[in-house]
Parts: structure tokens; sequence; C-alpha cells
């Protein structure tokens, strides 16, 4: 009996300890941007909607990225391909270039080593998104030709039209975003499946 009455308070400790961080967990995420997408412009202009590509780069990013464990971030397919936790450094790095492109400023070569946790790792490229997204939208009809990439290394620089941003980086941080998904599928820790990339929010 007294055995019995211990399983039960264990159980009940552990079930709403599971509850109270996981409310924990949904608190967080909606303190940061892309929790769902934001509500779209009134507008279509070449800058509004390139701000609602980085936006669903954003939303995509946001989901995929939410609940991964020590082992969804360790894991790879194969000694060949980077782990989840390196292919999220280098979306990191794809979301900096968007932003600097947006600002205009230069993308220096090689980008300073930066030692992130996941949790910095991760508000810091969703921030990166948000931040390029509300340049963009905050103008909405300046033209995508006054936004450059622009390099710089060992003070030569490089610039690249706007172009070069939606097939290089937006769309490549997008591909990766959908290895992500893949590889936590892999490792025990499916996407959220109320998760709706068509209307950019949780389905009911």
């Amino acid at each position: 009996m007294k055995t019995s009455i211990l399983l039960f308070l264990l159980f009940s400790v552990s079930h709403f300890s599971i509850i109270a961080q996981t409310e924990i967990n949904m608190e967080n995420n909606q303190e940061l941007p892309y929790y769902q997408i934001p509500d779209y412009p009134e507008n279509f202009t070449a800058a509004t909607v390139a701000a609602r590509m980085i936006d669903g780069l954003g939303f995509r990013y946001f989901w995929a990225t939410e609940n991964l464990r020590d082992e969804d971030l360790n894991f790879k397919p194969n000694d060949e391909a980077r782990t989840v936790e390196e292919t999220l450094g280098h979306i990191l790095s794809l979301s900096e270039v968007i932003l600097n492109a947006t600002k205009n400023e230069p993308r220096i070569r090689p980008a300073p080593e930066q030692v992130l946790t996941f949790e910095k790792l991760r508000r810091q490229t969703l921030e990166n998104c948000n931040e390029a997204s509300d340049i963009l939208k905050a103008n909405p009809e300046k033209s995508l030709e006054e936004y450059n990439i622009i390099f710089e290394r060992s003070g030569t620089t490089s610039e690249y039209p706007f172009w070069n941003l939606i097939n290089g980086p937006i769309a490549d941080a997008i591909w990766h975003v959908g290895q992500v998904v893949s590889f936590r599928r892999s490792s025990g820790n499916p996407l959220n499946p109320k998760v709706s990339v068509f209307n950019g929010k949780l389905r009911d």
C-alpha cells in the first residue's frame, strides 16, 4: 500500500513538473520573434515581399528549433555531415549576412568566432531575421537596388545585388532549416504536428 502511494506521488510530481516546464517553455517562446508569423503588409511592394520571405524563414526556424534536446543538437546522419548545432551556427551566419544587407553594412570575412549557448544562438538568429524584415517593411517603397550584400576581407570589399541575397543566404537558410526538421525527426524529436507553415501559426 505504501509503495503504491509512493509511486502515485512520484508520478504526480513528475507529471506536473512536465506540465510546468512545458508552460514555461511556451511562455519563453512567445517572448521571441516568430512564435507566429506577423500580419502581412497592406500593400505588395518589392520590399514587403522580400520582408515576407524573411518572415517565412523566421517562422520555420522558430518551430524547427523549438524544444531541441542535447541529443538532437548533436545528431548528424553521417560522419561527413554537420551536426544540428553546427547547422544552426551556419544559419546564424546567414541571418547576419541578411541583416547586414538590409543595413548596407559590410560582412567581415572571416567572421569572428562566436561561442554561444543554443538558447542565445536561437534568439540571435530570430532577432536578426526580425530586424531585417522590419527594416524592409519600414521602407516599403524603397528599391531593392539600394540594398547590397557587402563582403569585406583584409580591407578589400566586394558587393553583390539583392538578387544574390534571395537565391543565396535567404534560400540557403530555408534549405538548412529543412535539414534541421529532418534531422530532429531522425533523432526521435519530430516537429510539432500543429505547426502550419501555410497559415504561419499553430493549428488549434
